[in-house]
């Protein structure tokens, strides 16, 4: 072959695969831009999203809780600043060695240093941890002026729940605590998933929970690949809770809980008369809703379960106990209404009434005489109230008794309210399974046996009693803003005039007549008297033996064997405006125990605003202002 046909094949086999190579290319160069195509033009909007996405964070910003404020605007819960100190993990070499420099300023526990290494390593490097939170203003300072020796430590502000009244309202207000898993669960609200977000869990502040805790805001925030913040795009704060005012005085609040001070264990229930509205709830003892806010230490915890006076308990609205004698007005109005016995209806009391082969003591050992209706309340005589029970049945008094708020739920804008025990024949036989006896009818009479209130029922009870028989219901909450939480007529209860006025005047017997169970604790201004019910409630079975070898004095015996002390009064005489309950566990007598606190109680808030008993007289309800027909 030629060397020109050499040449010719050579030069045919590159052409061959030139054009192969080039085929090549051209198939890789339109798969390439039919893949851009896909990818820029059919994908555009997802890939577009997808990358904003990675560029901007969108995070919650906590809203700022409502306050709280008593009926004249005192603070009752408010936001402090809340300074901490945190620590980046990437910023600092060794972060025992700062750990360590910091406890020479702000003091750490072993716990707070398990803590911080323990969210170190479930974070990532550049995500700080807070190590300490509520600085002071000295301990920030100090921090600030030692950054140079501290790399990777910060601080930063936020806010913590406050409560300025402490331990005087710790009651009524509750507390705020962090989100537990079941409360988390379920709730579609993301702001309850923000690291340190605290929610209420009891009191006012679990109630109004929705109200008070407002809505999340929202950053904008650019971000790089590994999540690291550049920069803050857009900022939305959210709304903030909203402010509620409550029915409390707290000027009110502390006289009564110093007052209670004195006693092992007690509660308080003052209340307006025509609205409903409390000025006063206390239980004592008490504790520091303070100590609540970052998480109370498992020693006092501890130590406020152990605490035979239930110092965590709110006695005035889950404490259920006998009403004792206060109960009497029930079952009184019960023999009047139903026609059983009338205002001249009087009984022999020798000290004791026999059932069969029972006898059923009074507490006065040789009896009252020849008592009236007026005369049983003013001397507090069971014999008397023995004879009206069996008169009147306990399903009449049952139902007299719910009339007046006892034995269900009142509606308090508090949690856990207890709604205590009024029994009946059908409540024991779907109880118990068995029938009804007469003698429990008499235990019933005088506030014992199965009877259980709590001491704001017995508020309730009072109130509707010195209204005039109107159905007024307590509440705590005045407005939310600027709504208006409170109400000013309620409905007629439907209890005679006359039959309300005969227990009324039994009432008033009971501590203004000089043979009255509570004539020396009764109030001697003129002006500011008032009417009340004293009560003792047994909290052991007395026997046959003792009661012949002689009943020991109250302070004789151990305090968890003494009788509950009750009372329930209403001031002024001439113009009801205030209702007191009083109760005082383990006091004693009710004269002497519950009686001289309820006295100083309406005496010192008729004297802080004597100008309230004069608005009672233009209510709808009052005596003097209530409408005609």
């Amino acid at each position: 072959m030629s060397s020109i046909d050499r040449d010719t094949d050579r030069s045919r086999l590159l052409t061959r695969r030139a054009m192969v190579l080039g085929g090549l290319k051209l198939a890789g160069l339109s798969a390439l831009v039919g893949r851009l195509y896909y990818l820029q033009v059919v994908e555009s909007a997802r890939y577009t999203m997808l990358a904003e996405e990675n560029r901007i964070s969108l995070r919650l910003i906590a809203p700022s809780r409502g306050t709280i404020v008593d009926r004249f605007g005192v603070p009752l819960a408010v936001n402090q600043q809340n300074y901490r100190v945190v620590v980046v993990s990437e910023r600092t070499r060794n972060i025992q060695e700062t750990l360590d420099k910091i406890s020479r300023i702000v003091p750490l526990t072993e716990g707070d240093r398990r803590r911080v290494l323990r969210e170190l390593h479930r974070k990532r490097r550049f995500v700080p941890v807070t190590v300490r939170e509520n600085l002071s203003w000295e301990q920030v300072a100090t921090l600030e002026m030692n950054t140079p020796d501290l790399p990777g430590v910060a601080i930063e502000v936020g806010e913590l729940r406050h409560y300025p009244q402490a331990d005087s309202l710790a009651h009524v207000m509750g507390y705020v605590g962090a989100v537990s898993e079941a409360e988390l669960s379920g709730n579609s609200d993301p702001v309850l998933s923000l690291p340190g977000f605290r929610i209420g869990k009891a009191g006012i502040e679990k109630f109004h929970e929705k109200v008070l805790r407002g809505t999340a805001g929202t950053s904008q925030l650019e971000v790089n690949a590994v999540g690291r913040v550049i920069r803050e795009l857009s900022r939305d704060e959210g709304q903030s809770g909203r402010e509620i005012q409550l029915t409390i005085d707290m000027e009110m609040q502390r006289f009564v809980q110093q007052r209670l001070a004195q006693e092992q264990s007690a509660s308080v229930v003052l209340m307006d008369v025509h609205t409903g509205g409390i000025y006063a709830l206390c239980s004592h003892p008490s504790f520091d809703p303070n100590q609540f806010t970052l998480g109370i230490n498992a020693e006092l915890w501890e130590e406020l379960l152990s605490n035979p006076a239930t110092p965590l308990n709110n006695k005035a609205v889950v404490g259920q106990y006998p009403p004792g004698s206060t109960f009497k007005m029930i079952v009184a109005l019960a023999g009047l209404e139903s026609g059983a016995i009338n205002s001249h209806h009087s009984v022999f009391c020798p000290g004791y009434m026999e059932l069969g082969d029972h006898r059923f003591h009074c507490w006065r050992k040789g009896g009252h005489g020849t008592v009236d209706v007026v005369g049983a309340l003013r001397h507090s005589c069971d014999v008397f109230f023995y004879d009206v029970s069996r008169r009147v049945g306990v399903d009449r008094i049952a139902e007299m008794a719910r009339r007046f708020g006892l034995g269900e739920r009142t509606g308090l804008d508090l949690p856990h309210e207890r709604p205590g025990v009024i029994p009946s024949i059908a409540w024991k036989k779907a109880t118990y399974g068995k029938g009804w006896d007469m003698g429990e009818t008499l235990i019933s009479s005088i506030g014992q046996g199965y009877v259980l209130t709590t001491p704001l029922q017995l508020a309730v009870m009072t109130c509707r009693l010195a209204n005039g028989g109107y159905g007024v219901k307590p509440h705590l909450t005045r407005q939310i803003k600027t709504v208006s939480g409170e109400q000013t007529s309620w409905p007629n209860l439907g209890v005679k005039k006359e039959n309300l006025d005969i227990v009324l005047r039994g009432m008033n017997e009971v501590v203004n007549a000089p043979n009255g169970t509570a004539f020396k604790s009764r109030i001697t201004e003129i002006g500011y008297e008032m009417a009340g019910k004293t009560g003792s409630a047994q909290v052991r079975r007395i026997t046959m033996a003792q009661r012949a070898a002689g009943l020991k004095k109250q302070d004789e015996i151990p305090w968890r064997d003494r009788d509950h002390a009750l009372f329930v009064a209403f001031a002024p005489l001439q113009a009801p405006r205030y209702a007191c309950a009083v109760f005082v566990e383990h006091g004693g007598g009710g004269s002497t125990a519950a009686a001289p606190i309820a006295r100083d109680i309406l005496l010192e808030c008729q004297k802080r605003d004597p100008g309230r008993a004069a608005v009672a007289d233009n209510a709808p309800n009052s005596p003097k202002g209530k409408p005609k027909g």
